[in-house]
């Protein structure tokens, strides 16, 4: 695919695209041609990634607010949509939760798959679009100090496969997919989780990151949407794992 043109008909909504892995997708999109809706609540960050971008349109707007994927998605008339942005959960075990700190990731990332969902199938989105959710690697391996983190992300993959089920029985040709990153030092997101599991393990912060393996990173993570929004529909599964050697089936 080549780099600067392989998307150019295509226009994608990244949702939560200010830092982190969001940061990184539409970055990859914008790179691979693709005109691309920057959504985010932080005004200042979205001026810096379109800043000498061209195809970057930011959007400042409250992701789970449930008026603004209707209105987005019925301004630009996206063919691609990225939804990334979600809460930063609390990292401690779960007797030193409120209900408010476990469920912070109920309320804001499985809100925003919901909303966001929901108004791609009831437009609907274009024939041949792509739908790719940012769950977590959490949602299969669980997390014991996130809180409600881990089944939030898990409702996100089946919410997800729930919209590709209701998507083929309308005969929509809309692809809806969710890609499970693993945990990682190189995000906002990930560091403070990376601390925690480092001290609850007994484990120095160097030692917990070596055993990861290869680490995903916002660039990583922009080169595995490039490569499902270009991939032919047939082959695009129901969901991936994400670790730093790229897409993996999950177990």
């Amino acid at each position: 695919m080549d780099s600067m043109s392989g998307l150019s008909d295509r226009t994608a909504v990244v949702v939560g695209a200010s830092r982190g892995l969001g940061r990184g997708i539409a970055t990859a999109l914008a790179g691979a041609g693709a005109t691309v809706v920057a959504v985010a609540r932080s005004r200042e960050a979205l001026a810096e990634l379109a800043e000498g971008a061209e195809r970057v349109r930011p959007e400042t707007a409250d992701a789970t607010d449930p008026t603004v994927a209707g209105d987005l998605i019925g301004r630009y008339q996206p063919d691609t949509l990225v939804l990334v942005a979600g809460a930063t959960p609390h990292p401690r075990p779960l007797q030193q939760h409120t209900w408010e700190t476990f469920s912070v990731n109920w309320e804001t990332d499985v809100r925003i798959a919901f909303h966001w969902l929901r108004e791609a199938l009831l437009k609907p989105l274009r024939p041949g679009s792509r739908v790719v959710v940012i769950s977590s690697g959490a949602a299969v391996a669980g997390s014991p100090l996130s809180g409600g983190y881990a089944g939030a992300k898990a409702t996100q993959r089946f919410i997800t496969g729930y919209a590709q089920e209701e998507a083929q029985r309308a005969g929509l040709d809309i692809t809806f997919t969710a890609v499970l990153p693993r945990i990682t030092p190189m995000t906002d997101l990930g560091r403070p989780a990376v601390r925690a599991y480092a001290d609850r393990y007994g484990m120095t912060e160097d030692e917990y990151i070596e055993q990861l393996g290869p680490l995903v990173t916002p660039e990583v993570a922009g080169a595995a949407v490039v490569e499902l929004v270009g991939s032919d529909a047939a082959g695009i599964a129901p969901a991936y794992l994400l670790t730093g050697a790229g897409l993996q089936k999950p177990p």
